[in-house]
């Protein structure tokens, strides 16, 4: 299975950007991960929130293969500890998913349209945070779920 993140808008803070990257290398020896960024939309000040959700959410439906498995990563989402999490993904490895997509969603969240097309949602927490630390968060949490379905010794419990 390939794991890719969809996320809108790129990150502007460098020290956020190296951990990222830190992670994501780390991935590297477990699956086929890749970060795809989706530029930010021009002229929002012109755009209703709604408006801009479904700009955003035409950008996202486009990067998907017919065979992806969209989940979403949503605050109304299912909240799972990493250990749950760890056997949520192998689960989705033994269903045979060519490619799971998990997308970070603008400011306002999620197209209708999104919605619909999502075979999942996840939440990382009931708090927000910037979907720039969002990033970091999943990159974390994909490979510490990687780590714990090989035995190896990063998670503590």
């Amino acid at each position: 299975m390939k794991i890719k993140l969809l996320a809108i808008g790129k990150t502007d803070d460098k020290n956020l950007q190296t951990l990222i990257d830190t992670y994501q290398n780390r991935l590297k020896h477990y699956v086929s991960f890749k970060l795809e960024v989706i530029p930010d939309i021009k002229n929002v000040k012109n755009l209703s929130e709604q408006q801009q959700k479904e700009k955003e959410g035409e950008l996202i439906l486009k990067k998907l293969e017919a065979t992806d498995q969209l989940i979403l990563l949503d605050e109304k989402g299912k909240e799972l500890r990493s250990i749950e999490f760890s056997k949520y993904l192998q689960k989705k490895m033994n269903a045979g998913i060519k490619q799971l997509v998990l997308v970070i969603g603008g400011p306002y969240g999620f197209s209708d349209t999104v919605y619909q097309k999502a075979q999942g949602k996840v939440s990382l927490s009931k708090m927000t945070f910037s979907h720039q630390m969002i990033r970091l968060f999943i990159t974390e949490q994909l490979y510490r779920a990687f780590t714990i379905l090989k035995n190896e010794p990063y998670h503590h419990e």
